[in-house]
């Protein structure tokens, strides 16, 4: 298992993907838009999953343009999305890919940054449904998929609020400690009886939207991009990692 610095520095083969379906959440912008096109690149088939049709429409083409394995579009509002569809999105998968080797929860929202005693309950709740609810839902749904594969991999998107909760980060700060917790719990259940693992990657301070608004006075220019930081991200999803189970990875130093 490599250290924390070499993880940040992996350098993965040009194959590493090769014939993995990978899944990813909040694929249309930001750090899930570049994990899909960085997983594409090293011969991963990618499930394109967000709320915005014509932005995976984007992703999809620029993957093709590539010379891509041809992705899937999955359009979903992981905010309102019932057990139902969620269920329904897995039967569709199974038909269309047979079984999943890699999962990536990145779809998150901020919230408001505000006292617990002021948060708004409807803004608290949006956010615990899209970064904890549908996180646990998806990953229940798509679970005999995942165990299917050889060695799949889970990997969900905590925080530093997550693991160190912070005064006025409310609901955003408590979807990560909880999205934490349920890693843990997975692994624990799982360890003895399946090859899968469940991983937690915090990218730190990234050039996004979401850090934009958290942070409207920090100036971006200071903050790396998402491609620098996906050496974290493609070292989980790769075999490399297959003795890399329950942890939590820091994508920045």
């Amino acid at each position: 298992m490599l250290t924390h610095d070499q993880i940040r520095n992996f350098i993965p083969q040009p194959d590493c993907l090769i014939g993995k379906n990978i899944l990813v959440t909040g694929a249309g912008d930001g750090i899930g838009r570049i994990a899909a096109l960085t997983f594409a690149k090293y011969g991963a088939t990618v499930l394109l999953l967000g709320r915005t049709a014509s932005k995976l429409e984007e992703v999809y083409d620029e993957i093709e343009a590539a010379g891509g394995a041809q992705p899937a579009i999955l359009p979903m509002n992981l905010e309102s999305a019932s057990h139902t569809e969620i269920q329904q999105l897995a039967i569709l998968i199974e038909r269309e890919v047979g079984h999943l080797d890699g999962l990536l929860h990145n779809a998150g929202v901020l919230g408001v940054l505000t006292p617990l005693e002021m948060y708004d309950p409807i803004i608290f709740e949006q956010v615990m449904k899209v970064n904890f609810n549908a996180t646990f839902m998806l990953t229940q749904a798509l679970f005999p998929l995942l165990k299917s594969a050889p060695t799949a991999s889970v990997v969900f998107t905590s925080s530093s609020v997550g693991s160190q909760p912070r005064a006025f980060w409310g609901a955003y700060a408590l979807s990560k400690l909880a999205v934490e917790g349920m890693s843990d719990i997975w692994t624990q259940e799982t360890q003895k009886t399946t090859t899968l693992r469940f991983n937690c990657i915090n990218p730190g301070g990234t050039r996004t939207a979401m850090r934009a608004k958290a942070y409207p006075d920090e100036d971006p220019k200071v903050l790396p991009t998402a491609d620098e930081i996906m050496p974290a991200y493609l070292y989980l999803m790769g075999d490399d990692s297959l003795d890399m189970n329950g942890q939590s990875i820091d994508a920045q130093a």
